[in-house]
């Protein structure tokens, strides 16, 4: 048996108090003469031995009931090494919190210092033929490998700080990967046990696995972090004025003032802000810039706030194209709507086919797809535009009223679009349009009260179902489509009711028509993500990339060359990278000397949360004998490793035992030998 606080033992010294009561509290008998035997109304009858036995039982309780309770503060335990097979070899997983939280400075120097010290006090307690593992955020597969001493005492000095970040679950898994077999096994976690680690859910550990988490203590900092940035521009022209939202972070609840806000886009500086946040809550700041030439961008957000600062920038990348390809494919009867409008503005580049000489091998290079009157759409083109939905296109359909609808319905049918029910020749004036759809939106400065909406002479009447993919964006009386977008794989179609002649309507010549027309040509194709993050995303995004037999993708960076895996599904190139991105930055994605993308990570934000878990909290995340909670500033490391090992606490035994002999001295003081009385 053993004691987890052996400095208590001292206080066993307070067993001389009722020695030395007792000592002093003899009573002798004594003859005592009175004048007058009548003042004596009442004498007490006792026995001397008996009363001797009672003083000495009461002295036994008291000093036995000190006993258990210093010994219940000092809390014995029986060493797992008497309850463990001493046959069996040791098995110990050490996992060392390297995130950035454990750059925290406390009195011993860094976090991270102090971890590696008390793995150091662990694996020294334990045998010259037990083995280890060094575990990190990193998970590394040289993390999956059994070291002796001398060696994982050597892998502590590579221990650096990283991006990435773990949850005591994901850690518990990890450790079990390699916990196997008939060995003795124990894990010890140290770390400072921030907040987002644990979840509301119970861990799930092994019954023959020793756990011990061994508490760093902390400071709570201030903190304020880039927490995210999107754009609020749907398409990049070069030149072109762009809008970027950035979103600041108050993680302390004293709030912080005038935090500057700095934006640069490849390496030149572009905007200037200033934010203040009030305690515990989120800032918003719109940042306007221009003058951006075709190509990949690289752009940094960054503030200054101390002393945390690994969260103080943001990296982001985005393209901007040196034009937009569409293509239009026009009946007998189109007209010169669409040239005109795209001819206007050199960004658009427009391909313009007849039906009847379409070139299908093309499709997959265009933005956006136009159907301008054609009279008798093929199965052929219909085969081939739902393939080119499902990968991402965009195809707005303008159909010749004067067509047979049978075969109209067919082409319909096949792209999964509403099928014509009839050809209605009333006018009829467009009564609604959906001002919060994104075609619309910053299109009005001020919405008008007596908007002028478009008139249709003829249209197509449809038979509609209420499908969940659909979005009205202008329509007739009763809710009618007049133009919808239709989601279909991962691209949209747009079904518009009339075509663009002037014998359908006026939507050609009426106001809506340029806005309508951009909007759906900007709102195409695949819209990659802004920012990646370390440790968390480990699948990239990229629009399809066709990988010939012999050919491979590279993903650099300065310092960083890796062969990623390439996976195609839904007309995107999905590029998973497992653990091999370590370090923020930006990445780019080359395919022999073309750079097809670039890709920015940064850290997570969840260690940006500088509060944690208290030792109470941590010991209700599994309820079991075999789980063990340490704070590092009270409870010495020695005791819990090697020979001493906590297995079974003997505390509560021994306090229920002090309070045992407490109640006997006081039913010995109430009820032994109780006098007699007489008169």
């Amino acid at each position: 048996m053993n004691f987890l606080y052996p400095g208590f033992l001292f206080a066993l010294l307070s067993v001389a108090i009722p020695v030395i009561i007792h000592l002093f509290n003899f009573r002798r008998f004594k003859k005592i003469y009175f004048s007058n035997v009548q003042l004596l109304k009442e004498v007490e009858q006792q026995h001397s031995s008996r009363e001797k036995l009672k003083n000495l039982l009461i002295l036994l309780t008291r000093i036995v009931a000190i006993i258990f309770l210093v010994l219940a503060f000092a809390q014995p335990y029986i060493p797992l090494s008497e309850q463990k097979n001493v046959s069996l070899n040791n098995v110990v997983s050490v996992f060392i919190d390297n995130s950035y939280s454990m750059e925290t400075i406390n009195q011993d120097g860094s976090l991270l210092d102090e971890a590696k010290k008390r793995a150091q006090e662990v694996v020294k307690g334990f045998g010259v033929n037990d083995r280890f593992q060094l575990l990190t955020n990193d998970f590394e597969g040289k993390h999956q490998r059994l070291l002796n001493k001398e060696a994982f005492i050597k892998a502590l000095e590579g221990v650096k700080i990283s991006a990435a970040s773990r949850t005591l679950q994901q850690i518990i898994n990890r450790q079990g990967t390699l916990l196997s077999g008939s060995s003795n096994k124990y894990s010890f976690i140290i770390s400072d046990f921030q907040n987002n680690m644990a979840s509301a859910r119970k861990l799930d550990t092994k019954n023959d696995t020793q756990y011990a988490l061994l508490k760093l203590n902390a400071t709570t900092l201030p903190n304020i972090g880039v927490d995210s940035v999107w754009n609020l521009s749907p398409n990049h022209q070069p030149g072109g004025s762009e809008k970027l939202v950035v979103q600041l972070r108050n993680y302390s609840i004293e709030p912080a003032n005038n935090i500057p806000i700095k934006l640069t886009i490849n390496n030149q500086q572009k905007a200037l802000s200033s934010a203040n946040i009030s305690g515990g809550k989120t800032f918003n700041d719109t940042l306007s810039f221009s003058g951006l030439v075709p190509g990949w961008q690289k752009g940094i957000v960054s503030i200054k706030d101390f002393p945390i600062t690994f969260d103080d920038t943001l990296s982001f990348a985005f393209k901007v194209d040196q034009n937009l390809p569409v293509l239009s494919i026009n009946g007998a009867a189109s007209g010169n709507y669409v040239k005109a409008l795209f001819a206007a503005d050199p960004y658009y580049q427009l391909t313009e086919n007849p039906e009847s000489s379409i070139n299908y091998n093309g499709f997959a290079g265009y933005k956006l797809i136009i159907l301008n009157g054609l009279k008798n759409p093929s199965t052929g083109l219909a085969q081939q535009l739902a393939t080119y939905l499902k990968s991402g296109g965009s195809v707005v359909i303008f159909p010749d009223l004067d067509a047979d609808i049978v075969n109209y319905n067919a082409f319909l049918s096949s792209l999964s679009l509403p099928s014509i029910q009839s050809l209605v020749t009333n006018e009829t004036r467009v009564d609604q349009i959906d001002l919060q759809n994104p075609i619309f939106k910053t299109v009005f400065e001020e919405v008008p009260k007596n908007i002028d909406l478009p008139v249709a002479k003829r249209f197509f009447a449809f038979a509609e179902n209420n499908a969940a993919n659909k979005e009205s964006i202008l329509t007739f009386p009763g809710r009618k489509l007049f133009l919808a977008k239709f989601g279909i794989g991962e691209g949209a179609a747009y079904l518009c009711a009339i075509g663009l002649n002037d014998s359908d309507g006026n939507l050609p010549r009426h106001p809506v028509f340029v806005p309508v027309m951009y909007r759906m040509a900007l709102n195409t194709g695949y819209d990659p993500a802004l920012y990646y993050h370390v440790g968390v995303d480990n699948a990239l995004h990229s629009s399809k990339i066709a990988v010939g037999k012999n050919q491979t993708l590279r993903l650099k960076a300065p310092g960083f060359d890796a062969i990623p895996e390439i996976r195609q599904a839904g007309g995107k190139t999905f590029i998973y990278i497992s653990d091999q991105v370590k370090q923020a930055g930006f990445y780019q994605l080359s395919q022999a000397d073309s750079i097809l993308a670039v890709y920015a990570f940064n850290a997570g934000r969840s260690e940006s949360d500088l509060h944690y878990l208290s030792k109470p909290a941590l010991g209700k995340l599994a309820n079991q004998s075999n789980f063990k909670v340490f704070d590092t500033e009270k409870d010495p490391v020695k005791l819990i490793s090697g020979n001493d090992r906590i297995g079974q606490t003997l505390w509560k035994l021994c306090l229920i035992l002090s309070l045992i002999f407490i109640a006997a001295e006081i039913l010995l003081i109430k009820f032994f030998n109780h006098p007699r009385k007489t008169i």
